[in-house]
């Protein structure tokens, strides 16, 4: 399978390039490329279609955040959400990318221009309720293993005593009389391909093809009304902060009948009290007393999933990180999993009784108690970089 091309590079733009920029790039390269004008040219057809799914991608805010964040894997949610993986252009038909291409240069019907295909024609109008957008609160644990969750969300429902469709009954119509019931009407105006036959949404009956003739008297004509319902969803092991879910046709539904919205789940990390995250490792402080860094003994770390006993050899220096393997996050989709990174600090007590002091005066002296030039030198480093890591992870 050929490596996919950087969708900026397919449409020729920057990587800041703004959206009338990119737009422009598009309408270039699909009359460039358009089938009709290059009609048996697969090759021309590729380059079409690749640069449908460029600007598909980048026109769209949500999904150029992740394509640069991520690339072509678009990460743990991928444009669909929920269900990860690479985006595939496969998954557009060329009808998809002609309703694209409609976007751009308006609906029309492609026939006097470039060998009379007629792929332009535009497909029956379905109305889409709105997307519900909401918050979801997960614990490292959560995280650790997946959760099933349940959430009580309001959101608009087809009316059930006229099936959502705002008539009374549901069954109180006439065929509109301007479109004739096909929900569009025809006009001819001018393109960049000459002269087009463009079709536009009915006016009168909003590209629905009918008209209520009685409304229904429980939702006053709407099709919908305002319910409190139970949503139950999986959150997969291994989301991060920020993370968007998609549960396809769980938002609201639309007026007088047609596809669902979708529900959004964003993903909001709790602060844990003890670790922090750093990616897929985890990162826990820990602080020794003299004695046991000294001369070795045991300490025990939490884990997302309860504590473990750690083994402290003698000697062990302020800064040194310890690794408990395979105790961190999990990747999202992935069986990899992370480490906890126990970075070491010596407590030194503030106070001390006269026998404490009289034992730590016996030591200053001591060859083995004086730190040479070359220990404090690895000691800061080591410091240091425990600090950057706690300010990077805020």
């Amino acid at each position: 399978m050929a490596e996919k091309r950087d969708y900026y590079e397919v449409l020729g733009v920057a990587k800041n390039a703004t959206a009338d920029e990119i737009k422009k790039a598009y309408r270039k390269k699909a009359v460039q490329y358009h089938p009709d004008r290059n009609p048996g040219d697969k090759e021309a057809e590729e380059k079409f279609k690749e640069a449908a799914e460029a600007y598909d991608v980048l026109s769209d805010a949500d999904k150029r955040a992740k394509y640069d964040k991520w690339g072509h894997n678009m990460g743990p949610a991928g444009f669909g959400g929920g269900g990860g993986g690479a985006y595939h252009a496969g998954g557009m038909s060329m009808e998809d990318i002609f309703a694209h291409f409609g976007d751009i240069f308006g609906d029309f019907e492609f026939g006097g221009g470039f060998g009379g295909a007629q792929r332009g024609t535009p497909r029956k109008h379905v109305n889409k309720g709105t997307d519900l957008r909401i918050t979801v609160k997960v614990s490292l644990k959560d995280i650790m293993n997946g959760v099933e969750k349940k959430l009580k969300i309001p959101r608009m429902v087809a009316d059930e005593h006229c099936h959502g469709t705002g008539a009374k009954d549901g069954t109180a119509f006439s065929t509109c009389p301007r479109c004739h019931g096909t929900g569009y009407i025809s006009t001819m105006q001018n393109t960049i391909f000459g002269p087009q036959q463009a079709t536009a949404v009915c006016p009168e009956c909003n590209g629905e093809g009918k008209i209520i003739t009685e409304q229904c008297s429980y939702c006053h004509g709407s099709g919908v009304e305002r319910k409190e319902e139970i949503v139950s969803f999986h959150i997969p092991a291994g989301v991060e902060d920020g993370m968007t879910l998609t549960m396809r046709g769980q938002g609201n539904a639309p007026r007088h009948g047609g596809v669902n919205g979708d529900l959004l789940i964003v993903i909001q990390e709790e602060k844990d009290s003890e670790l922090i995250r750093d990616g897929n490792d985890l990162i826990y402080n820990l602080m020794l007393d003299f004695p046991t860094a000294a001369l070795g003994g045991t300490a025990e770390v939490p884990t997302v999933e309860g504590r473990a006993r750690l083994k402290i050899a003698p000697g062990t220096q302020p800064g040194k990180v310890l690794r408990l393997r395979g105790k961190g996050l999990p990747q999202y989709n992935s069986s990899t999993r992370g480490d906890i990174l126990v970075n070491v600090m010596v407590y030194v007590p503030e106070n001390v009784t006269d026998s404490e002091r009289a034992a730590i005066e016996s030591l200053k002296n001591s060859p083995n108690v004086e730190p040479t030039e070359s220990t404090a030198k690895r000691i800061f480093s080591r410091l240091r970089h425990i600090f950057q890591k706690e300010n990077s992870n805020g």
